[in-house]
């Protein structure tokens, strides 16, 4: 029985500042020689662009996943190593398979006409969780699981690359001026800084492209002045102003942690960007069931699914699908096909860099 959503609820485990906390069991993999190797300067690509013809985009925060583009020898050498993607240390879900390097998964029904209602309840259960504050001094650290699928043309033939389920972990300062990421075939064992500077040599301003967790408390809470300033700082970015302002959304979503009010606001905020739409089934990168509330790109054919629980509705995390046509170099990215998949692990505030929240050091 689903909870009523002006019950207030807590944080679930993994979202708490509480180190004593008990965390969901990761697993974690050997690497192949070769796989640590990391072009810093890749960071702000993404997997499954690289082939296609770019539109304007916004500055994209080094923090969001996907950013990060594989070399080619490595992730190459990740595909051959792994062969199958595994979305549980279990095996596959009942409803998704893995064949060869491709991620699938069953295309769940639309209902076009459900995301209003149930927007409305995830906002109400969203601004009843009780999300801890961070001490002076505490980092916000989040840790995901993400796998992808991406075409690679090496001397003219192409192919379906899996980039592996993997653990990546981030902390980053509130004011988002100090920061750090660990990420298995993206950076070496022990990390990078995502410290820096601009081209003037300042430290970069936060906005909703890259926005620290100061900023996100300083955006307005009401949905009409919040999506305004989504449209207005998106405009132009993207494949249309709509799918822009939903994926900004989700990026929000997903690699940052908004308080409850803000949090509500962004899911008021979707409920009014035309063509979101739910999805009756869908599954996080771990595995975990639920409902979707998604949006279709026209121009790709892929269909980007935001996933909750569909007994709490906490937020699970978000994956990308191709639902429509084929995609990719040669078309050889083919409906069911999984492009991306992101499942939130731990989100907590924790005393320094590489430190989790189980007060060991990472």
């Amino acid at each position: 029985m689903n909870p009523e959503p002006t019950d207030p609820r807590t944080a679930n485990r993994h979202e708490t500042g509480d180190p004593s906390a008990i965390l969901p069991a990761i697993e974690e993999r050997d690497l192949p020689p070769g796989r640590h190797q990391f072009h810093k300067e890749h960071l702000m690509s993404r997997i499954h662009d690289d082939r296609r013809t770019a539109a304007p985009r916004a500055p994209r925060n080094p923090f969001l996943r996907k950013a990060v583009l594989l070399p080619a020898a490595t992730a190459l050498a990740g595909a051959l190593a792994v062969g199958v993607l595994v979305l549980t240390p279990g095996g596959t879900p009942d409803d998704d398979r893995a064949a060869g390097p491709a991620l699938t998964t069953t295309i769940g029904t639309v209902d076009t006409h459900g995301a209003p209602r149930l927007l409305d309840r995830i906002s109400l259960a969203a601004a009843g969780t009780d999300v801890p504050r961070p001490r002076a001094g505490q980092y916000v650290y989040i840790e995901t699981r993400s796998a992808s699928t991406h075409v690679r043309t090496v001397d003219g033939v192409s192919s379906l690359v899996g980039v592996p389920l993997h653990t990546r972990q981030s902390w980053r300062s509130p004011d988002g001026r100090k920061g750090w990421l660990i990420e298995p075939g993206n950076t070496g064992p022990e990390g990078i800084t995502l410290e820096g500077t601009d081209e003037k040599g300042d430290a970069p301003e936060p906005h909703l492209g890259a926005p620290s967790h100061d900023y996100l408390a300083a955006l307005p809470t009401d949905p009409d002045a919040l999506l305004r300033k989504i449209y207005e700082e998106t405009k132009g970015q993207g494949r249309g102003k709509d799918q822009q302002a939903f994926t900004t959304i989700g990026d929000l979503l997903t690699e940052s942690w908004p308080t409850p009010g803000l949090a509500a606001a962004l899911y008021r905020a979707a409920a009014k960007i035309p063509g979101v739409v739910t999805v009756d089934g869908a599954t996080d990168a771990v595995g975990r069931k639920g409902v979707a509330v998604a949006r279709l790109d026209e121009t790709s054919g892929q269909r980007t699914e935001w996933i909750f629980d569909d007994r709490t509705l906490a937020f699970l995390g978000e994956r990308t699908v191709q639902v429509v046509g084929s995609d990719g170099e040669d078309g050889l990215i083919k409906p069911g096909t999984v492009v991306f998949t992101h499942a939130i692990m731990v989100r907590a505030f924790v005393d320094d860099i590489k430190v989790t929240p189980s007060g060991t050091a990472s």
